[in-house]
């Protein structure tokens, strides 16, 4: 089967596109540096050119406001070249819970993404996954100082890249679901737990201070972040891979 990674250069694009030519595909990657740009449809077309299914894991330049446009216009370009090429299945991949968090322009970005995949030409899948691994970083620092990392206890339940990825391959590998699949973490964790977590692990002295009201997830209400009960389960634990990673 031919398909069209868009965004396949990044941290599950390109995982993806290896993982899919290991399964026997022929595989396109698509991005910028390979002449293909979402907003200006550049390259759509020769990229899509007899691919049987399209996998967008592209990503927005910014979590704000101007997330929207971004997304409705890609979403735009890339339905109506999918539809050009004959492609008989797009894929997308979204965030669970994330039309249930309206007070973050992100996510309402991204449920407009899903509402225009799901209205468009194409049958369709959409991968719902919730936090990466990866992106827990980033989160302990938006909210950080020299003693102290503040985080809400958001109940979240994070999963690894490498089992989104195998997720997304699945899906694209069969036909068109036109309707959601989740994916999910194997634990439950409130946010700042992994905080402590993390910082334990990587032996950094600061405490993590409970703060329902710091960062991007203290507009998360409930458990919305979690999986609901159909979800696939990925098999890899936080602190295993953390272990992992820090060469444990």
């Amino acid at each position: 089967m031919k398909i069209t990674v868009i965004g396949g250069t990044g941290l599950i694009g390109s995982q993806l596109v290896s993982r899919l030519e290991d399964a026997g595909h022929d595989v396109v990657s698509a991005s910028l540096s390979s002449g293909v740009d979402l907003l200006t449809g550049a390259g759509l077309d020769e990229a899509l050119a007899d691919a049987h299914t399209v996998v967008n894991v592209t990503n927005s330049p910014t979590f704000d406001e101007r997330s929207p446009a971004f997304f409705r216009t890609s979403m735009d370009n890339l339905l109506a070249a999918g539809e050009r090429a004959g492609v008989s299945h797009q894929v997308v991949l979204s965030i669970v819970g994330v039309d249930q968090v309206p007070e973050l322009d992100y996510y309402r970005a991204k449920t407009l993404q899903e509402e225009l995949l799901r209205k468009g030409p194409t049958p369709y899948s959409i991968v719902r996954a919730t936090q990466f691994f990866e992106f827990m970083d980033a989160v302990l620092s938006w909210t950080s100082d020299a003693d102290t990392v503040r985080l809400p206890a958001t109940p979240v339940q994070p999963i690894a890249s490498a089992d989104v990825v195998e997720a997304l391959a699945d899906v694209a590998g069969a036909a068109p679901r036109n309707g959601i699949v989740e994916v999910a973490g194997p634990d439950v964790l409130p946010l700042d737990e992994i905080g402590r977590i993390t910082l334990a692990a990587r032996g950094d002295g600061r405490a993590v201070v409970t703060d329902d009201q710091a960062g991007m997830f203290a507009a998360v209400r409930g458990d919305v972040l979690v999986a609901g009960p159909d979800a696939r389960l990925a098999p890899t634990r936080y602190q295993d891979w953390l272990s992992a990673r820090l060469g444990g």
